[in-house]
Parts: C-alpha cells; structure tokens; sequence
C-alpha cells in the first residue's frame, strides 16, 4: 500500500487501516504510480545530494520538487520520487551506507530515528523562525527541546456539512456530540445518510478523535503513563457505541472516509474526511458546503481536529551533512514562495509557517479559512511516544467497544499497565 498523507493522520489509533504520511491516491497532492525517477540541479560546487519524496497522489507535485531542486543554485540536487511503503523502504536505507542526504519524515522523525542518531539536528537551523510555524505543529515536531525536521505543509481531518440540509432539518452545525447525534438523525432519510466516517462505521478514523475530544490527552506530561483512562473517556465510547446503533449514522458508502466521494454524490449530509477533499467537495455544492472540528463530547470536552505534517530532514551520518542543511534551509525556510506553491497549487493544504497561509489562495476564506483556523486552535497529533502496539492495542478496544458491545472499561482492562510498561521500554 502507497503512504499517504491519510496514514500520517492515521498512526496509532487515528485511522489504523490506512497508516499515514503524505500522499498517495485519494490523498490530498494527486496520483501517479510511475517507477522511481531522479532530477537534478545546477552543479554550482562539486556536490551532489540525494533527496528522498515518497509518492505524492496530487498531479503535478513529482514535477514540482523537480523543479525546485534544479533550481537550486549551490549543489546538484537528484530527487528520488518513491512508490510503494515509503516508512519501510527509508528505514531500511538508512541502515545502509549509502544514505538519502535529505528526506521527508512524517511529523518530522519518529522516537527510533532521533535515539539511533540517524536524522540530523536541526535546530539552530529553524530557531530563528520557529515562532513563524504552526504552533501545533511545532508542539509535535520538538522533542527534548530539539527539532529535528522542519515542516512542509500541513494536512488534516474535518467535519463537511451542508448548511441548506441542516438549516431545512431545523439544526444547527453541531458543537457538542449530543447534537451531532441529533443533527445526523434529523437529516437522515432513505436516500440519504446523515453522518458518515467510513466503512466500518467510523471505527478505525475516529478512535483517537473520541479521546481528544473527549478533553484527554493519550499520556501524562512527563510520558509516564497513559492519561484518559476516565469515566468522562468510557461514556464518551459508550456515546458513540449508541450513535453506531442509530440510523443517523451511515454504515456504508461508495467509498472509504478519505474520499469526498460519499458527501460530493450525495450520499451524506455530514462527513468527516480530509481537507485535500475540498475542491472536490466545492465542485459538486459550491457554497452549500462548511466545515467543523470535531465536537466535544461530555463535560471535560472540547472540539479537535487531528493533523499531519511531513518534515525535511538531514541524515547524520550523510556525505555532506552541511550541505544538505544548506539545503533544506533554503527550501524549506527561505523559499516561502516556493513553500507556498507546495502547499496551494496542488490539491488543499495548509503551510506549515503561519505568515504563509495568507498567501494560500484556498485559504483566504469559507472552508479553507475555517480548516486553517481549526488546527491553529484545536489541532492534536498522536505523541511521538504513542508507539505501534498502543496504538494497535487501542484500536482494537475502541473495535470491541462499538462492534462487540464490550463495557469500555473490560476493553480496556490491563491498558494502563500496557502503557506503563512500554513507555518504560521507549525511556530506556
């Protein structure tokens, strides 16, 4: 399976069937599949880099980078486009001796990278604009107190509605899970689904969303153990096991949740999906489309949106380790306008620099400006620490939960100690 910019929002918990990164079909930057392919820039001093991309779905962005990188004018640059199981194929890369110089990581290096020593500090390299960029964004970038990716551009997940069809349903958009419920049963009819979040019921894209917003966070400040194993957590599960029951909640579509497919043929009033959807979504209901965080459920809650973002990155023990930090300062720091087009001119994103996002033409007002706002204000991203097994572990509760009928806290007997023992594990 192609990474895409869906398993970047989806590691751990958040969408475990489609584990994501940035950009393969159905992703948010457009589609192609062709074999590896390499570009390159002026020769202006001798060195050669090698730059590593996974496969972006959006046309024209393969073209893109190609042309950034000859552009570049103080080393030659050969872009490495990669199809296929991107994670798995840089992994196994950087174990070699011939490393990639400079390459993308999603949320900017994982936890093995930065303790094997395998991915360059970088932050003397960003700390003079780093205020400049997503704040929440930069909250999941830093670890220890170090940066050590600077970020591309941001994706993210969000609630799509159509105002006219609540508005004749006499709802209001949803701020609270309780009327989300009601909203997605007052809309729904025979022909027409009220919510939908893919095809098993929301399970899979959902699960990390219910804790977030349901006002916890997946582990404690010092990364102990796991912190929303609550009362205010299980009822917020038990909620939505009872939405799953309700015909506001459409079981099945034409396609998955990251396809606006479902919401742009009519299928659904509300969906929650990507914003790489958008033009789809305006193409097929012009005006008659919004867009919302995900609504707080319970007391404790809040609204939340989850994002994804892909990092440039150094290798450490690369040929030209300051060459390539050169590198990745000019384009990744330097070049907003190049910065801008990566984010704007190829499906919808949001850039990662906060000066930039008034310069994204999607940006500037209806949906794009609301998406752009939600992850300023409300945007989560699984912790750096949340590993694999807790993540597969959780999604597999949550499954029991609204699937089974499991009592929350059954499925989720034995979690905590889980949790404590591999954070123990991570720490050492």
């Amino acid at each position: 399976m192609n990474l895409t910019r869906r398993s970047i929002l989806g590691l751990g918990g958040l969408a475990t069937a489609a584990t994501l990164t940035a950009c393969g079909n159905n992703s948010g930057l457009g589609g192609s599949s062709a074999a590896p392919t390499t570009s390159s820039g002026d020769d202006g001093s001798g060195i050669t880099l090698s730059q590593w991309y996974h496969e972006y779905g959006e046309q024209g962005v393969q073209e893109a980078v190609k042309r950034y990188a000859a552009e570049y004018p103080d080393a030659k640059v050969e872009v490495k486009w990669t199809p296929g199981d991107y994670g798995q194929i840089l992994a196994a890369q950087l174990l070699t001796d011939d490393v990639p110089d400079v390459f993308e990581v999603e949320q900017g290096g994982s936890l093995d990278m930065i303790r094997s020593g395998q991915i360059a500090d970088l932050t003397e390299l960003i700390s003079p604009v780093k205020d400049d960029f997503n704040d929440a964004v930069m909250k999941r970038f830093t670890f220890d107190g170090k940066v050590h990716g600077i970020p591309q551009t941001i994706d993210m997940q969000l609630l799509f509605y159509r105002p006219s069809i609540l508005q004749a349903a006499g709802v209001n958009p949803p701020t609270t899970f309780e009327e989300l419920v009601a909203a997605a049963n007052a809309v729904a009819t025979p022909d027409m689904g009220g919510f939908y979040a893919g095809n098993d019921g929301g399970v899979a894209v959902l699960g990390t969303m219910l804790l977030w917003a349901s006002g916890h966070t997946q582990l404690d400040e010092e990364r102990t153990k796991a912190a929303f194993l609550t009362d205010e957590f299980y009822a917020a599960l038990t909620a939505y096991r009872e939405f799953s029951t309700s015909k506001g909640l459409l079981q099945a579509a034409s396609a998955e949740w990251y396809s606006g497919a479902p919401f742009a043929q009519g299928e659904t009033a509300m969906q929650w999906t990507g914003l790489w959807t958008l033009p789809e979504m305006i193409a097929a209901h012009g005006d008659d489309v919004a867009v919302l965080p995900f609504p707080r459920i319970g007391a404790t809650g809040r609204p939340a949106v989850p994002f994804g973002a892909f990092g440039a990155c150094v290798a450490a023990k690369g040929r030209n380790v300051q060459a390539a930090k050169d590198f990745v300062k000019w384009l990744w720091i330097d070049q907003t306008d190049k910065q801008v087009d990566f984010s704007d001119s190829y499906g919808t994103h949001i850039p990662a620099r906060k000066s930039l996002v008034a310069k994204a033409s999607k940006l500037q007002s209806g949906p794009g400006a609301d998406a752009a706002r939600f992850v300023e204000e409300h945007g989560f991203a699984n912790d750096i620490m949340w590993s694999g097994s807790l993540g597969d572990t959780y999604s597999a509760a949550i499954s029991n939960v609204v699937k089974q009928g499991t009592d929350p806290k059954d499925a989720f007997n034995g979690f905590a100690d889980l949790v404590a023992a591999e954070l123990e594990k991570l720490k050492g």
